[in-house]
């Protein structure tokens, strides 16, 4: 595979569909072969299961969906989207953007365990099942969008306010499981190297723009230029 697979992370209200839209946009002026994708593909018949589970189908609580069963509907819609649309423009050099990944299993799943050991055993499971059972592409890099947990919230309380009621998938719909997943932020990124982009200061949001000059000034680097 000669091409770059980068992947945009983030939470609820990170800005991981404008980040991924304005990379996009800048390598595209740079006469680069970009494609973007993200994930859940929701037009797509391989979301189906997926759309079931973030919906309450198998379950409203999310702790109580097996995550193992939970990240192969998930991985299904990847390999999916991979087989039909990006491979061999990835292997012929493009350079792909994805709106989360198999990142978003990790931290979404490996949060139902309880102790470091079930969870360090999940992510080996996870990457063995994705990158050597279903040969999809391992990311090139991850770029971690980091919103502290008191803005999160915030984002979801302000979110929940404009639709006059309660909002969001089974995940943003249980306040104890955001904070969980904040943890393992810093849990993943020590794993994998993910490299964590700030975007707040002085506890606000920074610009859209600013951000995106921050990570695409990274993904130069990751591009050698």
């Amino acid at each position: 595979m000669s091409g770059k697979l980068f992947i945009i992370e983030g939470g609820d209200g990170s800005g991981k569909a404008t980040q991924t839209r304005l990379l996009y946009e800048h390598l595209q002026r740079d006469g680069r072969p970009v494609r973007a994708v993200s994930f859940p593909d929701y037009d797509s018949d391989s979301s189906a299961l997926v759309r079931m589970y973030l919906r309450g189908d198998f379950g409203s609580d999310a702790n109580a969906v097996n995550p193992y069963a939970a990240s192969a509907f998930y991985a299904v819609d990847r390999y999916a989207s991979y087989q039909r649309g990006w491979k061999d423009f990835l292997h012929d050099g493009g350079i792909v953007l994805a709106d989360r990944y198999t990142t978003s299993n990790m931290l979404y799943q490996m949060i139902k365990f309880e102790t470091p050991a079930e969870r360090a055993a999940y992510l080996d499971w996870l990457e063995d099942f994705e990158f050597n059972k279903m040969g999809l592409p391992r990311p090139d890099q991850v770029f971690l969008l980091d919103v502290p947990l008191a803005v999160t919230e915030q984002l979801m309380q302000e979110r929940q306010g404009k639709t006059g009621g309660a909002t969001g998938d089974i995940h943003e719909k249980n306040e104890d499981f955001l904070r969980k997943c904040h943890a393992a932020y810093a849990a993943l990124t020590d794993r994998y190297g993910w490299q964590r982009l700030a975007c707040t200061e002085g506890g606000r949001m920074r610009t859209p723009e600013a951000v995106h000059a921050e990570l695409y000034r990274l993904v130069q680097r990751e591009l050698g230029c």
